[in-house]
């Protein structure tokens, strides 16, 4: 049907929560999750109108920018730097369709010198602009799924299957995407 095309998405300084008391998930340390529901991005940037299309930045420096104007302070957060799958699953109709980023905003991603793949993520976009909820985490989902410590899956066809299989359908509302999340590394600030 189509290949896994993964495409560049971009970066997110995030406030690394460790698993929440009565989050009951063998194994689970920390939420690495796309959404700000247990884990938040670094501040409130929406209006700030320094994201790209797919409503991350194309280099770290731009959310620098943003903590210094707010004074925000990026000690002890983590860079993520994310890739998104070139489909989202429309759980209506049952089928997964391309989509791009929001056109309206330029995106020109810097790829980073070096990452640590973590795991994927799927990700709700009702709204079809920020990632809004994480069923894995958001919804306690990862209680009926194997996930790593980081509380994502381990591999892009883990993530797929689950979705076509409807195993994600009972949290928030889709379409559904699949991110790949990886650190940056020199960039991996410990909590």
């Amino acid at each position: 049907m189509f290949t896994k095309l993964m495409i560049p998405a971009g970066y997110m300084y995030k406030k690394v929560a460790n698993k929440p008391a009565g989050f009951d998930v063998d194994g689970v340390e920390r939420i690495y999750s796309v959404s700000g529901c247990i884990s938040d991005d670094f501040c409130d940037w929406f209006n700030q109108w320094k994201h790209n299309g797919y409503w991350f930045f194309d280099a770290p420096h731009l959310m620098r920018e943003i903590a210094q104007q707010k004074g925000i302070d990026l000690t002890g957060m983590t860079l993520f730097f994310y890739k998104v799958f070139g489909y989202q699953w429309n759980d209506d109709d049952k089928l997964w369709d391309v989509f791009g980023p929001e056109e309206s905003f330029p995106t020109q991603v810097a790829l980073p010198r070096s990452t640590k793949l973590e795991g994927f993520d799927v990700v709700t976009y009702s709204a079809g602009s920020g990632a809004e909820h994480s069923p894995l985490s958001c919804n306690y989902l990862a209680k009926k799924l194997h996930v790593n410590a980081n509380c994502l899956l381990n591999t892009f066809e883990e993530a797929k299957d689950h979705i076509e299989a409807g195993t994600l359908s009972h949290g928030e509302p889709g379409p559904y995407r699949i991110i790949e999340v990886h650190l940056v590394e020199g960039e991996h600030r410990a909590i």
